[in-house]
């Protein structure tokens, strides 16, 4: 099925799923791998690497810098700049990419040269005081040309120097934009986290020869200065996108008499806590290792059989390992017993959409009473789902996908608008709904 020209779709009610489905590759391991190989001598060969929206700008955008691409043979090739980037000719669109846009500021702010990025209306909305406030102490110029300290982004790169920098909040971007900054620094950069956030940069960067050192929540590297590192090129393995397998994770935790395994997904400790709040509300869910030699990180087979669940808590330091999956956890909570609480998760608000009001704004037209928050959500569970209703993806790729695993529970077929957002990271998510057992059209 052809997405990117579909603007809504009918999603069926499904009892129970089940079969065997491997997830596309991981975005966040994808974005960074990218902008890695790009800086790298030679030409790197990535399989499993994300073909979607958000990974094609910012392959698009290191071309501008540089860098050169090709798929070939279901594998992408990345033929890099030897250290350091050449000056854009032109202004780089990140699309809706806010990683993109973060990370890549973090490799700009080290250039000898002023480049410019923006993007679409959801990414000129999105803050980005939180990283031009380290750039500047480390000696770039970043102008904020947006409204509120938004996109466009205009850096003026030059010689940097290491500093130590604690995120006022937990925020994995923000850290790995100062380390990427690090890398053309003169001295010891550091990041002093407020609680540990997912770490795929510190992990890619010491498989790429860069000794980080992880010493309780401070994170840091000594840098290159000016010449940039030297990354000599090399065959890599994406794993599957946890965040991607979430969804059917979800579905079929839910659902009793559900049976359904995933394979090669990535197991990024700080990527997995979905799985440990599924199964404290009684999820079944088996794990088995599934090495591979030239894996960016470790993979496994899940195993999920549907049950029962009762609602939980979730707030404090799970946060930051959860938060693309919170809206699923709203979801789970709606068809578990009891009452969900998610808390201390505003952050929710400032992603593609304020996805604290999506959510409960879906939710309620779907039946279920939920109470909007400040930093959250409470939802009472076990409530009838009610069909024939239409539901809004806010332009939040992560919003329809969520309300899917819900509709599946529906008394009628669900309407689902402005789903081309999906394709911002999983392209492939309606065929795959059909795969497992579900129903859409």
């Amino acid at each position: 099925m052809n997405t990117a020209a579909v603007q809504s779709i009918l999603v069926s009610p499904c009892s129970r799923l089940g079969g065997t489905l491997s997830v596309p590759g991981d975005k966040s391991i994808s974005h960074r791998l990218a902008m890695l190989a790009a800086l790298a001598s030679g030409t790197s060969t990535i399989s499993g690497f994300l073909k979607s929206e958000d990974c094609v700008n910012i392959l698009d955008a290191l071309t501008g810098l540089g860098a050169r691409y090709e798929f070939s043979g279901g594998a992408l090739r990345i033929t890099g700049v030897g250290g350091v980037f050449k000056a854009p000719a032109r202004v780089l669109d990140m699309g809706n990419s806010g990683t993109g846009m973060r990370l890549l500021a973090g490799l700009l702010a080290g250039q000898s040269f002023v480049s410019e990025m923006t993007g679409d209306a959801s990414l000129r909305s999105r803050p980005m005081r939180r990283i031009a406030e380290p750039l500047e102490r480390m000696g770039a110029r970043i102008e904020l040309l947006g409204d509120k300290g938004c996109a466009p982004v205009r850096i003026t790169g030059g010689s940097l120097k290491g500093i130590e920098y604690a995120p006022p909040v937990a925020s994995a971007q923000v850290k790995s934009c100062v380390l990427l900054a690090g890398l053309f620094a003169e001295g010891l950069t550091s990041v002093v986290e407020v609680s540990p956030t997912r770490d795929h940069t510190e992990r890619l960067l010491t498989a790429m020869g860069v000794p980080v050192t992880v010493a309780g929540n401070r994170v840091s590297l000594r840098g290159c200065g000016k010449k940039g590192p030297s990354f000599t090129a090399r065959a890599w393995s994406v794993p599957g996108d946890i965040s991607s397998a979430a969804f059917w994770i979800t579905a079929a935790a839910v659902a009793p008499g559900s049976m359904l395994e995933l394979r090669r997904v990535g197991m990024n400790p700080r990527r997995s806590a979905l799985l440990n709040v599924l199964r404290r509300m009684g999820a079944a869910i088996t794990i088995t290792d599934d090495p591979a030699a030239d894996a960016c990180e470790a993979m496994a087979t899940i195993r999920v059989e549907g049950r029962a669940l009762t609602g939980t808590e979730v707030g404090g330091a799970e946060i930051p390992d959860l938060i693309d999956e919170l809206p699923l956890v709203a979801v789970a909570g709606a068809l578990a017993t009891g009452r969900t609480v998610i808390r201390e998760a505003a952050e929710l608000r400032v992603k593609e959409s304020d996805r604290i009001r999506s959510v409960a704004d879906n939710l309620a037209r779907l039946g279920v009473k939920v109470e909007e928050r400040p930093d959250g959500l409470i939802i009472e569970g076990s409530t009838r789902v009610r069909g024939g209703v239409t539901i809004d993806s806010y332009g939040d790729h992560r919003i329809p996908m969520a309300m899917s695993v819900l509709a599946f529970h529906a008394d009628a077929p669900v309407r689902m608008d402005n789903i081309a957002c999906v394709n911002k990271s999983y392209p492939e998510f309606w065929d795959d709904l059909r795969k497992v057992g579900g129903h859409a059209e």
